[in-house]
C-alpha cells in the first residue's frame, strides 16, 4: 500500500510539472539551448555539399569557421528557431583535410562541428569507427556487409597486412564459428577499402546462409578482428540483426510449489522420475522472466511441454521429468530469459559437463566412448541418468592412519606422464608406493575451462574434468591408491570460478565483463587482492550449501580422503589489501569451520589442508578445529640448496609451542614455487651451479632435513629427482617437459634413493614423528658452519640427523642426544660410543645416527 501511494504521488507531481511546462514560460527561467546536427560531416574527394541543421531557442545564432579554408558556408548567422547551413567543399587531392565550425548563441554552450574530406570516391559510415553496418538493423535473410574502421590509436590503425574475422552467431554462446582461431580462410578475410583504415566483409547470399545456421535464431553477430597469426586482435564486437522468422513468445509461467524435499540441482526420486531445480533469485528479489528445459529429448528447443514451473517462495524454477529410461543419459540445459537477454546454462550440480569447444580434443585412450557434443545448441551441457552403472569399490573402508604423520606427493596429472592423464599416473603408482609417500594430492580436477590448465579456473564442481579421464577411471585410480595404502587428496578451488559457471553466467554484466552487482552468489570485485576470476560470496548461505554439497559428493561418490583448499585467505568479504589481508578475520574463521564440520560429518578421518598464510592467531584457531595449514619454506630451502648460509633457517618447519602439533604441512617446493634444483642451477654458488653432482647432493641434504621434522610434509612431483626445469618455462602455468629418464642418471637416481631411504626410516619409526616424541632442532643460520642437526627421542630410542651445509668438506662436532653407541643408519660400519664425536663429512653430506 505504501508503494502504491508513492506511485500516485509521483504521478501527480509529474502531471503538475507537465502542466506548468505547457503554460506560459518565463523567459528568465527557460534554459537556453543550441543544437546542431550532425556533429560531424565527411566529404568524398569529389566536390559536393552537405547540410547541417541548427536548432535554438535563443534569439540569434552565429557560425564561425575555426579551422579550414577549403569549404564554404551558405549562412553564418540566423534567428530562432534556427535553420539549415549548407557546407560546400571542392574536390580534394590525395590527402585528407579537416576543419571545424563553431556555432554559438546567447546564453548557450558553444557547439563544434567537425568537417573532413577523404580522398575516396565514397564515404561509408561517416564518423563511425569499429565494427558497423550501413543498415541500422540488417535482416537475417538478406545479405549484409560488415565494415571495420580502425580509429587512431587502436591496434589496427595504419595496419596494412591481411585482417580476418573470428566470426559467429552469438545467442547465449558463440555458435557457428566459421573457423578456429588462427585458421585463415577466404570466407573470413576482410577486404581493404579505398579509404585507409577501412575494411569490409560481405556476408552473402544472406546472413543465415553465410553461417549455415538453419532455423537457429540470428539476433546478434559476434566478431573479433584479428591479424593472420592471431597476435593482434580487437575486443569482442557485435552487430544486432533482425530475425523475423524466429521470433519467440514465451509461454505463461505456471506458479506452483516445488515437490517437498527437493534440493537445488538434480533430484532422483523414488518412483524413477527426476526433478530438476534451478535457483534463480537475485539480490533485488527479481528473477528471469522465463525458463525452459531443453535437451536431446526435445531437440534443444524451447517448447511449451518443457516450460519450467516457478516456485517464488523458494526462488526456484523446477520441472519433473517422468519419462526417463533407466540407464540412459539425458543431455540438458536451462534456457532462461529476461527482457532482451537470454542464456543457456548447464546444471551446476551435473556430474558430467559436455563442451563443444574442447571435448573433441580428448583422445579415446583418455576417455573411451566419450559422447559427441549434441547438435542444435551451444555452451556447456549437463546430463542426468536414472540408475546409472555403478562402480564396484575394492577398498570400501580405507582411512588415513595418522594425519599428523603424512607425507603428501603433490601431482599435476597433465605434467606427470607422457599421456597427461589418469592412465599415465595409474602406471606410476608402483613407483610412488615404492618411494614411500602416504598420500597423493591431485591438483584441481573439478571441471575447468579448456583442457590444458592447472585447474584453478573451475566452472563446475560436481563434474570431474574429462581431460584426465572418465568418472570410472577416476574411481579406479583412487581405488588402486587405497589398495596400496595411499590416500588421495583433492585440491579444490572454492575461492573463485570462471564466467562459464552457471551462477556467474545467470547474472552477468556484459559491459563490465564480470558478475553483475545483483548476482547473489559472487562479489562484483574481490574484496581481497588475490582473485583472478570471479569471487564467491561465502557469507551467502546458498553459496555455502553449494560448496558443502560438492565436498560431500566428492567424499561419497569418489571416496577422496581429504581436501587442500586453495586461497582460503580469500574466503572473506572484508575489504583488504596486501598489508592487512592476513589480519585476524572471525567471519573467515567461521566459514572455514563450517566447511570443516561438513567434511567431518561425512568422514571424521578426512584431512583438511588450507592455503591460508594468515596471522598465527587465526591459523592457530583453525588448527585447533582440526584443519592444517600450509607452511612454505621454499625460500629457505632454496638458499640452502644454492649454498647460501643467509636465509637458510629451517626452523619454520616445526610447530613448536605456537601451533598445535601436526598442524603445519611443511614443504620446500609446491606447484606454485620455483624448483629448488633450478634455483641452485641458475643462482647457486659456482661450485654448486656448475656441478650436477653437487646440486643433487644438496637436494638430498635438503630432503633429509625436510622429512625428518615431525608433522605432515609435502613433496612436489619429481622433487625426488632434482627436477630443474623452471616453473616459468612455457609460461608459469604452461605445460612442462616430463623427465622420467632422470632415473637413468646416476646422480639423480642416488637422490631418488636417498628420498626413499628417508621415507622408509620415517615409515618404519612412527614413534619419532608422534606428538609424544622429544624434539630438538639446531637448524638456524648459525648452525651452518658446524652442522645443522635434528635429534628426536621416543620410546627409549633416539636418532640424530647431522648435515654439512657447507660447500666444502668439513669436520662437524656433534653432541648425541645421550650416552651410548651411535651407529650410522646408512653405513653401520661407522659408529661412536659416548655422547659426542667429531665427524668428517663431505660437502652437502648428511648422516643419521641411531642408538638401537
Amino acid at each position: 500500500m505504501k508503494n502504491y501511494r508513492q506511485r500516485i504521488l509521483s504521478i501527480f507531481i509529474v502531471l503538475s510539472l507537465f502542466a506548468v511546462s505547457c503554460g506560459e514560460k518565463d523567459p528568465m527561467q527557460t534554459a537556453m539551448q543550441l543544437k546542431v546536427t550532425p556533429s560531424a560531416v565527411v566529404f568524398p574527394k569529389s566536390a559536393s555539399s552537405q547540410t547541417v541543421t541548427v536548432t535554438t531557442n535563443a534569439e540569434t545564432w552565429k557560425a564561425v569557421v575555426k579551422q579550414g579554408d577549403w569549404f564554404t558556408l551558405s549562412a553564418d548567422s540566423g534567428t530562432s528557431p534556427g535553420g539549415e547551413v549548407v557546407i560546400t567543399a571542392g574536390e580534394c587531392g590525395s590527402q585528407s583535410r579537416t576543419g571545424q565550425i563553431e556555432f554559438s548563441a546567447p546564453g548557450c554552450i558553444k557547439v563544434t562541428v567537425n568537417v573532413s574530406q577523404e580522398p575516396v570516391s565514397e564515404v561509408i559510415g561517416p564518423g563511425k569507427t569499429g565494427l558497423f553496418t550501413v543498415e541500422d538493423l540488417p535482416d537475417a535473410d538478406s545479405g549484409c556487409t560488415l565494415y571495420y574502421r580502425a580509429a587512431q590509436g587502436t591496434v589496427f590503425y595504419g595496419y596494412t597486412q591481411p585482417l580476418y574475422a573470428h566470426i559467429g552467431i552469438v545467442e547465449t554462446e558463440w555458435m557457428y564459428v566459421q573457423a578456429d582461431w588462427n585458421t585463415n580462410i577466404d570466407k573470413c578475410r576482410f577486404q581493404p577499402m579505398e579509404e585507409a583504415n577501412l575494411w569490409k566483409l560481405e556476408l552473402k547470399p544472406t546472413i543465415r546462409e553465410y553461417f549455415n545456421s538453419g532455423d537457429t535464431p540470428v539476433n546478434r553477430i559476434g566478431v573479433v578482428v584479428r591479424s593472420s597469426d592471431g597476435s593482434k586482435q580487437t575486443e569482442d564486437l557485435f552487430i544486432k540483426v533482425n530475425d523475423s522468422k524466429n521470433t519467440f513468445v514465451p509461454d505463461p509461467v505456471i506458479n506452483e510449489s516445488a515437490p517437498a524435499g527437493v534440493k537445488h540441482g538434480i533430484n532422483y526420486n523414488a518412483d524413477g522420475s527426476v526433478t530438476l531445480v534451478l535457483y534463480d533469485k537475485d539480490t533485488r528479489g527479481q528473477r528471469h522472466d522465463w525458463c525452459y528445459l531443453i535437451g536431446d529429448f526435445n531437440g534443444f528447443k524451447r517448447t511449451k511441454e518443457y516450460a519450467m514451473k516457478r516456485d517464488d517462495q523458494q526462488g526456484v524454477w523446477w520441472y519433473t521429468f517422468t519419462s526417463a529410461e533407466k540407464g540412459k543419459e539425458y543431455l540438458f540445459q536451462y534456457y532462461l530469459g529476461k527482457d532482451d537477454d537470454s542464456k543457456k546454462v548447464h546444471d551446476p550440480y551435473s556430474e558430467i559437463v559436455y563442451d563443444s569447444s574442447n571435448d573433441k580434443y580428448i583422445s579415446s585412450s583418455t576417455y573411451p566412448d566419450l559422447r559427441s557434443y549434441p547438435e542444435g545448441t551451444s555452451g556447456l551441457v549437463g546430463a542426468f541418468c536414472v540408475s546409472p552403472e555403478t562402480y564396484r569399490w575394492k577398498n570400501e573402508g580405507f582411512r588415513i592412519k595418522d594425519k599428523d604423520d603424512l607425507v603428501i606427493y603433490e601431482l599435476h596429472l597433465r605434467d606427470f606422464s607422457s599421456t597427461s592423464d589418469l592412465n599415465g599416473a595409474y602406471s606410476k603408482l608402483d613407483y610412488l608406493s615404492d618411494l614411500g609417500v602416504g598420500a597423493i594430492e591431485l591438483m584441481p580436477v573439478q571441471e575447468f575451462d579448456g583442457n590444458d590448465s592447472w585447474g584453478y579456473n573451475p566452472c563446475s564442481y560436481f563434474a570431474l574434468d574429462k581431460a584426465y579421464g572418465s568418472p570410472s577411471r577416476y574411481k579406479e585410480f583412487i581405488d588402486e591408491c587405497h589398495e596400496r595404502g595411499i590416500a588421495v587428496i583433492v585440491d579444490v578451488v572454492y575461492n573463485q570460478a570462471t564466467g562459464a559457471h552457471p551462477y556467474a553466467k545467470m547474472y552477468w554484466d556484459a559491459s563490465a565483463n564480470k558478475t553483475a552487482s545483483y548476482n547473489p552468489f559472487f562479489n562484483v570485485d574481490a574484496p581481497h587482492p588475490y582473485s583472478v576470476f570471479h569471487d564467491w560470496n561465502h557469507e551467502n548461505t546458498i553459496v555455502r550449501n553449494h560448496v558443502k554439497e560438492s565436498l560431500e559428493y566428492l567424499l561419497t561418490e569418489y571416496k577422496v580422503d581429504g581436501f587442500r583448499f586453495d586461497l582460503t585467505k580469500g574466503f572473506t568479504n572484508r575489504k583488504c589489501d596486501e598489508s592487512n589481508a592476513s589480519n585476524y578475520d572471525q567471519s573467515r574463521i567461521d566459514i572455514l569451520k563450517d566447511y570443516n564440520s561438513a567434511i567431518k560429518a561425512v568422514n571424521p578421518d578426512a584431512i583438511v589442508i588450507l592455503e591460508h598464510f594468515c596471522e598465527t592467531r587465526e591459523e592457530n584457531e583453525l588448527a585447533k578445529d582440526g584443519m592444517k595449514v600450509w607452511r612454505n619454506l621454499n625460500y629457505n630451502f632454496s638458499e640452502a640448496a644454492k649454498g647460501n648460509a643467509s636465509g637458510s633457517d629451517l626452523g619454520g618447519l616445526w610447530t613448536g609451542s605456537s601451533m598445535p602439533f601436526g598442524s603445519l604441512v611443511g614443504f620446500s617446493e609446491s606447484h606454485d614455487e620455483e624448483r629448488t634444483a633450478y634455483k641452485s642451477l641458475s643462482e647457486g654458488v659456482s661450485s654448486v651451479k656448475n656441478s650436477l653432482k653437487a646440486r643433487m647432493q644438496r637436494e638430498s641434504l635438503c630432503g633429509a632435513f625436510l622429512l625428518c621434522v615431525p608433522g605432515p610434509k609435502m613433496l612436489w612431483q619429481f622433487q625426488e629427482l632434482g627436477y630443474d626445469v623452471s616453473i616459468d618455462e612455457g609460461g608459469r602455468t604452461g605445460r612442462k617437459p616430463v623427465h622420467w629418464e632422470y632415473l637413468d642418471d646416476p646422480d639423480r637416481k642416488r637422490l631418488h634413493d636417498d628420498y626413499r631411504t628417508i621415507l622408509k626410516f620415517r615409515n618404519d619409526n612412527p614413534e619419532f614423528f608422534d606428538e609424544s616424541a622429544s624434539v630438538s632442532l639446531k637448524v638456524g643460520t648459525s648452525s651452518w658452519n658446524n652442522g645443522k642437526t635434528i635429534s628426536i627421542s621416543a620410546s627409549g630410542k633416539s636418532f640424530i640427523l647431522v648435515g654439512n651445509f657447507n660447500t666444502s668438506d668439513s669436520t662437524i662436532d656433534v653432541s648425541f642426544p645421550s650416552e651410548g653407541t651411535w651407529t650410522n643408519l646408512q653405513d653401520p660400519g661407522e659408529s661412536y660410543t659416548g655422547s659426542s664425536a667429531s665427524l668428517s663429512m663431505d660437502a652437502a653430506q648428511w648422516k643419521i645416527f641411531i642408538n638401537w
